[in-house]
C-alpha cells in the first residue's frame, strides 16, 4: 500500500521490465529491521536491487529506470516540459507524500502498535532513523485524526487538487501531452482517498477526475495498483476511513468559512 512502492511497480510496468518483489511488512516494522536499514539507512521503501547494487528514494528510483532503460520513455522530450514534471515530482515528494503519510498512517499503522506497552511503542519509534518521522508518528499514534498533521495534510491536498485541476483544463497529463514520470509520481496519491472512500474529495473537479480515471484505466496501474488490493481489502479500507472522512470533510469545511 506504499504510495512510493507503487509508484514504481507503475513505472516498471510502462517500461515491460522484469523485477522480483519482496515485501516489506510496515506494520509489523519490518523496514527498521537491521538487515533493511543496511539497504536502505532511511528504513522506507522501496528499495531497488540491481546487480547487488541498492538504489532508494523513489523519485531517484524512477529516474534511475528512465536512465537505464529509455525505452519507451517517460520523459519529455522538450527541457520545458521535463523541468514542469520535476516540478511535480518534488511537489510530490516534499508536500503530497508527508501529507499522504499523515492520512494514512493512523489508519493502517497504528493499530499493531497501540496493542504494545507504552514502552514497547517508544521503542520502535526511535528506532526510526529521521526526527521529524519519529516526532510525526508519535503525534499520530497519540492523538490520531485530532493531530495537528491531518489539517496541514488536508490543506495540501486541497491546494494539490486545485492547482491540478486548472493545470489539466490545458493538457492531458501532468507534464503535457504524454503520461510521465510526474503521472506516474502522482496517481498513487489519488488511491489513497479513493481506497479509503473519499473519492467525493477530488470527483468534483472535472479535470483532475477525468486524469485520475484514465490513469487507473492504464494497464500499468491495474498491474501496479489495483490488482494488488483484493474486494475484501478496499471493503475494510473504506470501513475504516468512514469516521475519518467525516473528520476530514469537518476540516474542509471549516477552511472555506475562514476563507469567506
Amino acid at each position: 500500500m506504499s504510495p512510493c512502492s507503487q509508484k514504481i511497480r507503475i513505472i516498471l510496468a510502462e517500461k515491460g521490465l522484469a523485477w522480483e518483489r519482496i515485501d516489506v511488512d510496515l506494520p509489523a516494522k519490518a523496514n527498521l529491521s537491521a538487515e533493511y536499514l543496511k539497504l536502505n539507512p532511511l528504513g522506507v521503501v522501496p528499495t531497488l536491487v540491481e546487480d547487488g547494487k541498492p538504489v532508494i528514494e523513489s523519485s531517484i528510483i524512477a529516474e534511475y529506470l528512465e536512465d537505464k532503460y529509455p525505452s519507451p520513455s517517460l520523459r519529455p522530450a522538450d527541457p520545458y516540459a521535463v523541468a514542469q514534471m520535476r516540478y511535480w515530482m518534488k511537489h510530490v515528494d516534499n508536500k503530497v507524500h508527508p501529507s499522504c503519510g499523515a492520512l494514512q498512517w493512523p489508519l493502517v499503522m497504528a493499530d499493531k502498535l497501540r496493542r504494545l506497552t507504552v514502552e514497547e511503542q517508544d521503542r520502535i519509534i526511535d528506532r526510526v532513523p529521521e526526527k521529524p518521522r519519529r516526532e510525526r508518528q508519535r503525534r499520530l499514534l497519540k492523538q490520531g485524526y485530532d493531530a495537528p498533521d491531518i489539517i496541514d495534510a488536508v490543506a495540501i491536498y486541497e491546494k494539490t487538487f486545485r492547482d491540478l485541476d486548472e493545470l489539466l483544463s490545458r493538457q492531458a497529463w501532468i507534464a503535457g501531452s504524454e503520461f510521465s514520470l510526474a503521472d506516474a509520481a502522482m496517481a498513487p496519491y489519488f488511491q489513497t482517498p479513493y481506497q479509503f472512500g473519499w473519492s467525493d474529495w477530488y470527483s468534483t473537479r472535472a479535470n483532475v477526475a477525468d486524469w485520475y480515471d484514465r490513469c487507473r484505466r492504464r494497464d500499468s496501474y491495474q498491474a501496479a495498483v489495483a490488482d494488488d488490493l483484493s474486494a475484501e481489502k478496499l471493503t475494510d479500507l473504506n470501513q475504516r476511513g468512514e469516521s475519518a472522512w467525516r473528520k476530514i470533510q469537518a476540516i474542509i469545511e471549516n477552511m472555506g468559512a475562514q476563507s469567506v
